[in-house]
């Protein structure tokens, strides 16, 4: 049965989120959705994976397709790839499967737009595509269903790195590889002082631990100078966003003008809830409740807000006061989507100029390479669910593919595997460190 090996082999979404797979395959839908947009600025390794591996990404999607019944499949792709869609479409003959093209926006990988496009049908306020008859994978996850069908576990990931390194490029490498490594293997920085942006700039996370390692959701590194403007905006601690935002709100609603969701027909309301900075407790629960449905983009607080101030981060922390507090907003009226909806779409390079990354705009090359490291470092937890059990003890030797950590028959989550042959050396509550043998 797939839906088990999928789990065994550790597949769980590889575009960012971590869902385990298995629970979508089990579902009974009309489509299954190939999610190869991949709209966050400067990240490239879906675009190499779609050239170099077209065969078992639609291999992976047919097996998808007959685990759920789904009668048609959509391939969500940007229409100026041409490259790619020339050699995904050489597998797309005989089959259900069609292409739907996307236009170069951010972002228009989100799931809720992907469904749009290539359906019609929207998504209802905080539900998921199951409602509406669809599955929609990230391009290597399904790589990983074909894998998995196989029993090949997850134990490498497709990252790509740019900005100010040599050599920018695409490549797999094991789970649990430092950053620095990867990092060397562009051919080192260009630049002596940098941060490094994990998955993308728009949703990544900002760091300067090069001792940080990739998981099975890392889309890949972006390095930039320390001085960079996105640097800046990222380090900037909570309370300077919120007393920033405080005095400098002036309600011009170009937050929530822009809002994707919003302009889907969802009741997201950035401008609103900037208001809450300013209130008790009691204020706040009116205006928080604009944050609910929000996909946390980015596009408020990196691009519309002509005041560079943090609406995306008071969304963020409305939303965890909301759970905190027990409170769900419901969405009551009908989604209808916005007469401007088209004409506000953000084009990439617009956006690419506004955060100052032009230049970092390049191909990335995928290479084929064997890098094996001295060690890895692999996370427990590096999907939704709860983490793994270590199924291994200190001193004990593991080949690539081994489990080291398992969950339960009904618990939510994913297997972890060994990326390399070695020995246990480390185990915690968080992860387990494998040295080379």
């Amino acid at each position: 049965m797939l839906s088990q090996k999928l789990k065994q082999m550790g597949v769980v979404g590889a575009g960012g989120a971590g869902f385990p797979t298995y629970v979508k395959s089990q579902a009974k839908v009309e489509f299954v959705i190939a999610n190869g947009a991949e709209c966050e600025p400067l990240i490239h390794k879906d675009l190499e994976l779609m050239k170099h591996f077209p065969d078992r990404i639609i291999r992976g999607m047919k097996l998808m397709m007959e685990e759920t019944g789904a009668r048609k499949g959509k391939f969500g792709i940007k229409e100026k790839h041409q490259d790619a869609i020339e050699q995904v479409s050489k597998y797309l003959k005989n089959t259900s499967i069609e292409f739907t093209f996307l236009g170069d926006f951010y972002p228009s990988g989100d799931e809720y737009e992907v469904v749009y496009a290539a359906t019609g049908r929207l998504i209802p306020p905080g539900g998921i595509p199951l409602q509406v008859g669809c599955v929609v994978n990230n391009v290597e996850t399904l790589y990983n269903i074909a894998n998995a069908s196989e029993d090949i576990p997850v134990t490498k990931k497709l990252v790509s790195i740019s900005g100010e390194v040599k050599d920018p490029k695409a490549f797999w490498i094991p789970i649990g590889t430092k950053f620095k490594d990867l990092i060397e293997l562009a051919g080192g920085t260009t630049t002596k002082s940098y941060a490094i942006i994990v998955s993308g700039l728009m949703m990544g996370q900002i760091t300067f631990d090069e001792n940080e390692v990739v998981t099975k959701t890392t889309a890949g590194l972006i390095i930039l100078p320390e001085e960079h403007f996105l640097v800046t905006r990222k380090t900037q601690p909570p309370e300077n966003q919120n007393r920033i935002g405080k005095s400098a709100c002036d309600q011009c609603s170009y937050c929530t003008e822009f809002c994707p969701r919003y302009l889907l027909g969802y009741e997201v309301m950035p401008h609103k809830v900037m208001r809450s900075l300013g209130f008790t407790l009691t204020g706040e629960a009116m205006w928080n409740q604009w944050a609910e449905l929000c996909c946390a983009c980015g596009l408020c607080t990196l691009y519309a807000c002509p005041e560079d101030l943090f609406p995306k981060e008071a969304c963020d922390k409305a939303k965890y006061d909301m759970r905190q507090a027990g409170i769900k907003f419901t969405q009551t009226r009908p989604v209808v989507v916005h007469p401007m909806k088209e004409s506000r779409r953000v084009p990439q390079s617009q956006l690419r100029k506004r955060l100052k990354v032009d230049q970092y705009d390049v191909e990335t090359p995928f290479e084929e390479i064997n890098y094996i490291p001295d060690e890895v470092k692999i996370k427990l937890q590096q999907h939704i669910g709860k983490p793994a059990r270590p199924t291994v003890s200190v001193g004990d030797f593991v080949r690539s593919g081994d489990i080291i950590g398992e969950i339960g028959e009904n618990e939510l989550g994913a297997f972890v595997h060994a990326s390399i042959d070695g020995k246990v050396i480390e185990i915690t509550n968080e992860f387990i460190r494998i040295k080379k043998s």
